[in-house]
């Protein structure tokens, strides 16, 4: 699952990565808009988007290693 917002360039950037990896592998991804998320979510990741999510845990935040979330995704 990714974390972000309309408009930002990092989440475009990190979009492009999780759909070529996702679509390379074969697995599904969730893109969640912040400004819609709990007032907790906004509070702990606003100034971090982009973030990834990979089986619920943290995975990343602010640029999309390709790298690492292929292997975390394998």
């Amino acid at each position: 699952m990714m974390l972000g917002k309309p408009g930002c360039h990092l989440c475009e950037e990190a979009l492009e990565v999780i759909e070529r990896v996702a679509g390379e592998l074969g697995v599904g991804y969730e893109v969640r808009d912040i400004t819609q998320a709990s007032a907790e979510e906004r509070e702990e990741y606003w100034d971090k988007i982009p973030v990834t999510f990979v089986d619920g845990a943290r995975h990343d935040f602010w640029r999309v290693s390709e790298k690492r979330l292929r292997a975390a995704l394998s």
